[in-house]
This record gives C-alpha cells, structure tokens and sequence, in this order.
C-alpha cells in the first residue's frame, strides 16, 4: 500500500526539496501544509496525481485539526527562522507540540522533525557524534527549536540536524558568506576550520528516506555529507563559481573580526569559519537507506546558477529600494 506523508513547511526551502525527493521517487502520496507562502505550480493540488494540499499555521494551533487523519508520516520542516523570541517560541516550540499532539491523536506511526546542529551552540566541534556535546543554543531561532524536538523525542520521532545547507533556495548560508566577503573585498585567511556540509536535495532524500524507512529510526541523527569541507575550499569554491569580484588580497580572519567589532551578522560568518563544525553519523545511510550523493565542489557547481540570479536579483532589488523594491527575504 502507498504511503501518505504530511510535510509541513512545503513551500519552503527543505520542504521543497522533500516533495522534489518524493515525486522522483515515484511516491508516496503527499499532504502539502502551507502557511502563507503558495505552492510551486508543479507542487499544487492539480500538479500531478497522490497530492493534496491544506492550510496550517503552527502559530494558531486549531488550524492543525484534522491534518494528520489518514497519513503514515509527518516531515515536519516549517519553522521560523531569524525572528523575535515570541515569534520563535510560538512557531517553533509551541507549534510543534500542536503538531506533535495532533499527529499522536491520529495515531501516526512516524514523525520525523527537521532541526539544525545550530542547537549545540557556537563550538568548535570535531567528529561529534549525536549525544557528544550538551545543547547550548545562542540564538532565540535555536533554543525554540531545541524545544521543538523535545516533543518530537517524547513521541517516538526521529529528528534530524543537519549543519550547513546549501543548494536552490538557499538564502542565508552562502548569501552571507557572499555578503562577508564582499563587505571585506577580498578572502579570508588564516582559517582552516572543517565544516559539515548537505546539498539541499540530498537532505530532502535523507527526510523521506527516515520518514519510510522499515528499520523505523527513532532518536537524533546527525546528517550531512560524510566528508567535510575545509575553509580554504569552501571559500575558492564559492568565489569561482560565483564569480566574485574580490579585488583585495586575503585578510587575516582576526583582522576580519576587529574590522566588523560591531556587526554582528558579519561576526557570525567570521566565527564559523574560525571553529570547526564537524560533525559525524554513519548510522545515517543504513537507517535512511541514504546515499548522500556528490560531494560540495561539485554540488555547489551545479548550483552556482541559481546563486548567481538570486543574488543578482537581490542586489538589483536593494539599488531599487527607493522605489519601494524589496531585498528577498529567508
């Protein structure tokens, strides 16, 4: 019999790329829940046959009613990102335990929440393994996510922490780099920190894959790509393929951090790249069924287009704010 998934958030970056995952997997069938934001024309109701779509707002739990009748799993992705605490707290942490409430009333055996390793706080971390380090959350985005899975843990569920995600759709992790390294006019040196990294469909893959999978995984996984990216790749890969215009030569990630004192998104950037963020699972593969697929360099390459137009998009949107234009937004 053919599956039935809920993935909430389906408009959104990750949950984009786990219906993507699903349609080319020939199934399951799929529940699509939005909030605001509207569907892709190829996601929509009538964009192909096991799809149907239903409206739910994590902040308002009583529209949550009924959304988990008749479904086998629930990929839960949407969450809100970069906000205020109140905001953070209502979405992430209490929109969650509706869902999670919900889902337990229907009886649906599989929940599986999309998280981030940004719950383990600043770093360094090399090798970590799932249970390796105690939360320590810096961010109100992160600490209501921490909370998040402490439903999703009380249920049985399975939850996922991917480091850093890259790929179409993305508009935080490489558009601040991109952001950092133009603010500075050249690279950053004296950094050879090692970064977990997933290309956006393979996460998408690794979401389904623990939603269907018969071995019926429970617990935190740590996924990303199995090797690392070092900085100094991570860094050339994004300056070619994007084409950057760095004019200066590299500047010393200390001299960086004194530059940009007092801006702390710049700081941000600066510190991942200083401290390793590495982090490991290789029971991903054999609970998933999961291949992670290519590695960053050429990953990145085949995203590289759509990073161009969406920056280009975005620059040409900041010239024309005093025209009433409007930079994208995560």
């Amino acid at each position: 019999m053919t599956s039935r998934v809920l993935v909430t958030g389906a408009s959104g970056f990750i949950g984009g790329h786990v219906v993507a995952a699903a349609r080319a997997a020939g199934g399951p069938r799929l529940r699509l829940m939005t909030h605001r934001t509207a569907l892709a024309p190829q996601f929509a109701a009538d964009g192909g046959p096991g799809i149907e779509t239903v409206h739910g707002d994590l902040a308002d739990p009583a529209t949550l009613r009924g959304c988990c009748e008749g479904v086998d799993a629930v990929i839960h992705c949407a969450s809100a990102i970069g906000g205020d605490e109140p905001t953070a707290r209502s979405v992430n942490d209490q929109g969650t335990r509706a869902l999670v409430e919900e889902a337990v009333r229907c009886g649906v055996p599989r929940i599986v929440q999309l998280s981030t390793a940004s719950v383990y706080g600043r770093g360094p971390f090399t090798r970590l393994r799932p249970g390796g380090a105690a939360l320590a959350p810096a961010s109100a985005t992160s600490a209501s996510r921490a909370a998040a899975e402490e439903h999703v843990l009380a249920a049985g569920g399975v939850v996922v922490r991917p480091h850093i995600v890259y790929g179409a759709g993305d508009r935080w992790a490489v558009p601040g780099l991109v952001g950092l390294l133009c603010m500075l006019s050249a690279g950053v040196t004296g950094c050879e920190a090692r970064h977990s990294m997933i290309e956006a469909g393979a996460l998408g893959r690794a979401l389904l894959g623990a939603a269907l999978s018969p071995v019926g995984p429970s617990g935190i996984y740590h996924v990303n790509h199995p090797e690392p990216v070092g900085c100094s790749q991570l860094l050339a890969t994004v300056v070619d393929e994007l084409r950057l215009p760095l004019a200066g030569a590299g500047i010393d990630a200390a001299e960086a951090r004194a530059r940009f004192a007092d801006v702390p998104r710049a700081l941000h950037h600066l510190d991942m790249l200083t401290a390793d963020h590495w982090f490991t699972d290789e029971r991903v593969g054999r609970d998933f069924g999961w291949e992670p697929g290519e590695g960053f360099t050429s990953g990145f390459a085949r995203h590289a287009p759509w990073y161009r137009q969406y920056l280009d998009s975005a620059r040409r949107a900041a010239a024309g704010g005093a025209t009433g234009a409007a930079a994208p937004g995560r």
